[in-house]
């Protein structure tokens, strides 16, 4: 069986019911997630054998975000208990006009108060044939930058598979920030996963003829946009995800691979979302599995889209779907007709 290892910051997420806005709520649902756990969560629900790497407070709370994951059968084994609090961040869903809104309390959290030390590689690694992280865990700050690159380089030497999604988040570093650390960082890449913003905000890499503000996207830019992430910095492979926001609810998805000087187009979905947040995760998840199982690009990609596609169908983070189910989609049936 293949192994993925994913490494990053696990959170409580907190968030009204329904689509209550924060200022309505006397109460919140708690539940637990991560750019790089909502992976690896994926990833065991398609049956692939999948570790999660932070660190976490030793205490109740730190436990229950274990928890969350032991309970999709995600290895925790390696998970390093340490510092004062575990990480927040509140979630108010959109409708309608109205965007859905994020809001972090994660400073001095745990997993940015992570030592080198805290982490062995070569150990974490044993038999592990996929490495994923993003760039979410380096913009946490303290000495995350110099860990990602310590365990990108300990993965290449033991000739892993290497994945990142640029994830660039504008609450967490500047785009100055985030070029000079993921310049150093992305020449271990070897499948990088972006969408229509993630190549412009942290390197300057801008697709032509698209403005996403807008929906308008334009498939020939992003092309040229793997390119030349793929120039820079040697990536295999690049997939960039493809919305058209039409409203909170409503969003047009698609997504291209580029690998080996040539692009692969997913069909595109009209979905209606129950919730947006882990949609990029559930994406880079089912690219992963595709590509671990040996799926042709052009099946990998429409794998990858499908998956995503049904996560937005699903409450809070974590994609609960299976391999049948997304398959079931990627190849038509998209009618979403009660099954008996």
């Amino acid at each position: 069986m293949s192994k993925c290892v994913t490494f990053g910051e696990i959170m409580m997420r907190l968030n009204p019911e329904g689509y209550l806005r924060l200022v309505q709520a006397d109460r919140f649902e708690a539940t637990y997630a991560g750019g790089e756990a909502n992976v690896a969560v994926s990833l065991a629900n398609y049956g692939i054998e999948s570790a999660f790497i932070s660190k976490v407070p030793a205490h109740e709370i730190g436990q229950c975000a274990v928890n969350a994951l032991r309970r999709f059968g995600v290895d925790t084994s390696e998970i390093v208990r340490g510092g004062n609090r575990l990480g927040l961040y509140f979630v108010e869903k959109g409708a309608s006009q109205r965007a859905s809104k994020v809001i972090y309390d994660r400073a001095d959290s745990a997993i940015a108060q992570a030592e080198k030390t805290d982490f062995d590689w070569d150990k974490i690694f044993e038999g592990a044939d996929w490495f994923h992280w993003t760039g979410i865990t380096p913009a946490l700050g303290g000495n995350l930058p110099e860990i990602c690159l310590e365990a990108c380089k300990a993965a290449k030497e033991k000739g892993i598979t290497v994945s990142c999604d640029l994830n660039f988040r504008k609450k967490l570093w500047s785009s100055e920030e985030a070029n000079v650390v993921m310049s150093k960082l992305m020449p271990y890449v070897d499948v990088c996963i972006a969408n229509e913003e993630d190549a412009k905000d942290v390197f300057g890499i801008e697709a032509k003829g698209t403005d996403v503000s807008a929906g308008k996207l334009n498939s020939e830019g992003y092309i040229d946009v793997a390119k030349q992430l793929q120039d820079r910095f040697g990536c295999k492979a690049v997939a960039i995800t493809l919305r058209s926001s039409i409203s909170a609810f409503d969003n047009d998805w698609a997504a291209m691979l580029y690998t080996e000087d040539k692009a692969y187009f997913s069909p595109g979905y009209h979905i209606h979302i129950v919730d947006r947040v882990g949609g990029g995760d559930s994406f880079g998840g089912g690219l992963i599995y595709s590509m671990l199982t040996g799926k042709t690009p052009q099946d990998a990609i429409n794998f990858a889209v499908a998956a995503s596609c049904l996560k937005h169908s699903i409450e809070h983070d974590f994609n609960l779907v299976s391999v049948n189910e997304v398959e079931a989609l990627a190849a038509g049936n998209t009618s979403g007709r009660v099954q008996r």
